[in-house]
């Protein structure tokens, strides 16, 4: 693959659960855990090689601005994060995925393991890496996203099965995660790779989401199962559902002076403050002036505060009606960038 090439990687290896016989359930049933020969490793160096290998390689075509994600348990993700930053990459968060309905401990003889370990980091420190914050405030209710996040695990219609009723893949996470951490970290027409592809949930979700994606498998049965689920999707064909809620400084500068220019504000409109203390007249060159002031809105607002600094756009407001309510003049801002379709 070219070097620098992939937005997003999304990494789901081996945890190298060094599983010593068989489980039980209290009614003798037996528990279809990971006993697969690619979880299986002959020491902890082995593994340590087999994570180093994949994380540089990883690391060689990743976009200088792009980000990977990878998901363990206690068994490996702690070996996982010292090879992270050994490596060079930069860890932006741990996310505790807690999952609502986990799997018992049958013996009763450690805490049922509850949780599993998302690292998201960014290819160094100077990554200008992309983080829609607005997006992940917008799916929690117009909460600040937090960094446990609580989701069941994979069961019911969303977990495949073969033709046997048996599970397709032991490790099938839900797509409820991976929708979660693709759309905080790419953007439609991203590219995303999963390395540990399986049953292909990394690019079923991309694929939804309008996402460019790569799935490397080498088990033959795992890539037929991806493969089929694949085809099932449609290819996301609304690129207006498709979107997110957009960082404001990702969105087009808009100068104060074009609202003057376009009329939507005319000079000798006032502005006033939150508190209503302050007032402002607005000019014909897009500056305003106040009592003792004049200059840009942010110059002003930040001087009849005495403040260091002013956001404009958020503090000076406008009357909007004859009941002289108020609102931010960024609202006719938005109003331009619509109008204007940029």
């Amino acid at each position: 693959m070219p070097a620098e090439s992939v937005d997003m990687i999304f990494a789901d290896p081996p945890y190298n659960l060094q599983l010593a016989g068989e489980l039980y359930r209290p009614n003798n049933s037996r528990v279809d855990g990971v006993d697969d020969a690619w979880d299986k490793f002959d020491d902890f160096d082995a593994y340590d090689r087999m994570t180093r290998d994949w994380l540089a390689a990883a690391r060689r075509i990743l976009k200088p601005n792009g980000t990977l994600w990878v998901i363990g348990s206690y068994h490996n993700i702690f070996r996982v994060g010292t090879a992270l930053q050994n490596i060079g990459y930069w860890i932006l968060n741990d996310v505790v995925w807690v999952k609502t309905n986990p799997m018992p401990n049958f013996k009763g003889r450690r805490f049922t393991n509850a949780h599993e370990t998302l690292i998201w980091c960014a290819k160094g420190p100077e990554s200008k890496y992309t983080f829609n914050y607005e997006a992940m405030k917008a799916l929690n209710d117009d909460l600040q996203m937090r960094s446990d996040w609580v989701l069941p695990i994979c069961t019911g219609e969303e977990r495949i099965k073969g033709a046997d009723g048996k599970k397709a893949h032991p490790t099938q996470k839900p797509e409820a995660l991976l929708h979660r951490a693709i759309v905080a970290s790419t953007d439609p027409g991203d590219l995303v790779l999963d390395p540990f592809s399986g049953s292909g949930t990394t690019a079923a979700v991309a694929k939804k989401l309008g996402r460019r994606y790569l799935g490397l498998e080498r088990d033959e049965a795992y890539v037929k199962v991806a493969k089929k689920r694949l085809a099932a999707i449609p290819a996301a064909s609304d690129l207006d559902a498709i979107q997110h809620t957009t960082p404001k400084r990702r969105e087009p500068r808009v100068p104060f002076g074009a609202l003057v220019e376009s009329g939507m504000l005319t000079p000798g409109t006032l502005l006033v403050s939150p508190c209503r203390r302050h007032t402002a007249k607005v000019r014909a060159d897009g500056t305003i002036i106040s009592a003792e002031h004049k200059g840009s809105i942010h110059q002003v607002g930040a001087a009849v505060q005495g403040a260091p600094s002013c956001n404009g756009w958020t503090y000076w407001q406008v009357a909007t009606d004859s009941r002289r309510k108020a609102a931010p003049i960024d609202v006719l801002r938005q109003k331009y960038r619509a109008e204007a379709a940029l």
